[in-house]
């Protein structure tokens, strides 16, 4: 069935359109209207989340985010017209992961089947009926053969069943990796019958119609995750309106496939990591009804939702577009980490077409998981029961991580900065106590080690509180770690569970030698992708040195070849290295300017995964892209050594030793980035070694000494 329609049909779409946007309800209920659609209409449900792999209170939140789903999908009307959909990232190596496979054999719920590194997390998706996933980034953190396992399951011989739903990317080849060749399925397929496997498309039947779901995802995927033998489409993507036409042109023929069997009903699952190419997206892509955005943690809400203290909503919920056959679009997304359920309930034509008249801000939008909310539905006299199963699992898991919560290694009396919308736009006090550790740790395996560069994107929480003060007004107070008398936790601890919780990929550290331009080469790539509402996983924590960078000159671009003095980036106006006390001992930049030698040597430490294209004389790098496309192919003489004797890529054994190792901490294997903070903690501000509590409090970026915000602080004069 087409979705053309005649001129006065679009006219009408367009008035439609603007009233959405202007805002459909003047309601102050957070109770939905679920009265019956129209004759001739057809009404949907539409349920979604993404990005659960963030905060370890992910773990606390999911009951209550069970009850919401069973609350709305209890609802008669709605009932048998409810979907529910994830954008990926369902989970992600960190404690509750990592967790799920610590679990002795006497403390495995039966959904789980047998303990294993993930399980949980697929377990709560299934529970929470989700009938299909995109595939994430942080979903294949573990690399493909633990994601095959994960989503597979044991097989008829075994305990644990896998995943009840379909991970689906059609910009996403997966023939050429050995591991997920074999659970390929075809496209276009019931969700039920393709459970467990990978996909483009699928469909699902709800309330009698069918519903075609297609997946996409980021294509600079393997530069931030551990792809295998995915290839991604399009090559060599950028952000600009010639990438976006590249990667609408790469996901069209699969809806076309699901229109050309007749479904007229299209939602896209899509974890681009920037709701800006979803954005773009929905202008480009035809017969595409709705797009769940993924990645991004953008949290749209309308007027009336009540939000989590202390959260503010980006955008309006939904947000809606005109495709390029005239008919409406619309973006939706909430917070990850089970603190938000997304709520889309609306009408259908019988031709297909989305009806923007029929949304109601009182129904849709943003759902907090929090008791008020439940409450507020079961007072309706919806279903607030909790999934058993979710329950039984959350249980196990909470108290296994109790013990590590107890392990402390340190004090703080400030707030640690994790947030994401910080450590991926500026300097941090977390960031710059992490980047730290890790040049505190490189040193005492190689003392002449200067500087240490980690990717923002690679710290996960924050270590602390943030209260807002009663009546939700005034701003919200960033405060140290509660303490927790149950488990002898004090005031300010930085205990391992907040360590595994911040640190949770636990990458293993690197040493490489770089020269001053190659350094300002690899500066200018930490910056480039910097913008007003950006938060790229490439900004920087640094230590050992100080850059000061203005995002109004120009960003390099050009790929993972370090280009040494070609370096077309602009950005970098000052860059020096400097002492503990954070005196100047060498200035690489002045005024934009390389000073000096250029090809003077600097040691540098480093995460695995931003160096996993640099080669050395015990790791193959082979075709590896470099974490998050840092531009580290083709340096001069990197001389690289590992000091985590389990890396990967080792080809002989002789790493170095990891005696220099104090084992104050003994938690994270030698040479990660969790054990090196942990030691710094230990040496530095625990009491017990004779310490001082850590009390360098966060800061506005446009106070920020270590990283120089320019244009920052023109903007506050």
């Amino acid at each position: 069935m087409t979705r053309t329609q005649p001129v006065w049909r679009r006219a009408l779409l367009a008035i439609c359109l603007t009233a959405a946007i202007a805002g459909c309800s003047d309601s102050d209920s957070d109770i939905e209207n679920t009265n019956s659609p129209q004759d001739e209409t057809y009404r949907l449900q539409l349920l979604h989340f993404a990005d659960m792999d963030g905060s370890t209170a992910a773990l606390d939140y999911v009951s209550n985010f069970s009850r919401l789903v069973n609350a709305f999908s209890s609802d008669e009307a709605l009932a048998e017209h409810t979907l529910v959909l994830s954008s990926g990232d369902n989970f992600i190596p960190g404690p509750r992961y990592f967790a799920s496979g610590a679990l002795a054999d006497e403390d495995v719920p039966a959904a789980l089947g047998a303990a294993g590194n993930g399980r949980a997390d697929i377990v709560f998706v299934n529970r929470l009926g989700a009938a299909a996933s995109a595939l994430g980034n942080h979903d294949l953190d573990s690399g493909t053969s633990a994601f095959s396992d994960l989503i597979a399951g044991d097989g008829e011989a075994g305990g644990y069943a896998g995943a009840d739903f379909p991970y689906l990317s059609s910009n996403a080849d997966f023939s050429g990796d050995d591991n997920l060749s074999g659970l390929i399925a075809e496209n276009g397929q019931p969700a039920a019958e393709v459970a467990g496997r990978v996909a483009g498309s699928t469909t699902v039947e709800v309330g009698g119609e069918t519903i075609g779901v297609v997946g996409a995802t980021t294509p600079l995927l393997a530069s931030i995750t551990s792809t295998g033998g995915i290839d991604m489409s399009p090559d060599d993507f950028v952000m600009d309106d010639a990438g976006y036409d590249k990667l609408a042109a790469a996901i069209q023929p699969s809806v076309d496939a699901l229109v050309g069997k007749g479904i007229n009903k299209i939602v896209i699952v899509a974890h681009m990591q920037q709701i800006a190419i979803e954005k773009a997206l929905a202008t480009r892509l035809n017969d595409v009804d709705i797009i769940i955005a993924g990645g991004s943690n953008t949290l749209l809400a309308d007027s009336n939702d009540v939000l989590r203290d202390g959260d503010t909503a980006a955008d309006t919920y939904p947000l809606s577009f005109q495709g390029p056959d005239d008919t409406p679009t619309l973006v939706v997304n909430v917070d990850g980490d089970y603190k938000y359920l997304g709520r889309l309930v609306v009408d259908f034509d019988d031709n297909g077409v989305l009806l923007t008249d029929s949304l109601d801000t009182a129904t849709n939008g943003a759902w907090a998981s929090t008791d008020a909310v439940v409450e507020q539905l079961a007072n309706r006299g919806l279903n607030t029961t909790a999934d058993s199963d979710i329950l039984a699992v959350q249980s196990a898991l909470q108290d296994l991580l109790v013990e590590q919560d107890g392990n402390v290694q340190g004090i703080t009396n400030v707030y640690l900065d994790g947030r994401r919308t910080q450590v991926r736009t500026e300097e941090t006090n977390l960031g710059n106590l992490t980047a730290d550790a890790n040049l505190y740790y490189a040193r005492l395996a190689e003392p002449g080690v200067q500087v240490s560069l980690k990717n923002g994107g690679g710290i996960r929480d924050d270590i602390g509180q943030v209260v807002v003060p009663p009546g939700g007004t005034g701003d919200a107070e960033l405060r140290p770690p509660q303490a927790n008398a149950s488990i002898d936790k004090p005031a300010g601890g930085v205990s391992q569970f907040d360590i595994a919780g911040a640190l949770r990929f636990n990458n293993s550290l690197t040493i490489i030698s770089v020269t001053a331009a190659e350094l300002r080469d690899i500066m200018e790539h930490a910056v480039a992708a910097t913008t007003d509402g950006a938060t790229p996983g490439q900004f920087p924590q640094i230590g050992g040195m100080r850059i000061a960078f203005d995002a109004d000159q120009t960003a390099r671009s050009g790929g993972q070849m370090n280009m040494g003095t070609s370096s077309n980036g602009n950005r970098i106006r000052t860059l020096e290295l400097i002492d503990n006390n954070g005196d100047t001992t060498d200035t690489l930049v002045t005024n934009g300017v390389l000073q000096g030698d250029a090809g003077r040597e600097i040691r540098m430490v480093l995460l695995a995964f931003t160096a996993a294209c640099v080669p050395g004389d015990n790791y193959n790098a082979g075709t590896s892209d470099c974490g998050d496309a840092y531009p580290l192919k083709g340096l001069s003489d990197p001389q690289r050594v590992d000091l985590d004797p389990n890396t990967d890529g080792v080809v002989d054994a002789t790493q170095i030793s990891t005696a220099y190792d104090p084992g104050l901490a003994m938690f994270a294997p030698a040479g990660t980035e969790q054990d090196a903070f942990a030691e710094y903690l230990q040496s530095r501000y625990s009491p017990d070694n004779g310490g001082s509590a850590f009390d360098d409090a966060e800061t506005p970026a446009a106070e920020d000494t270590r990283i120089v915000n320019l244009k920052a602080r023109r903007n506050v004069r």
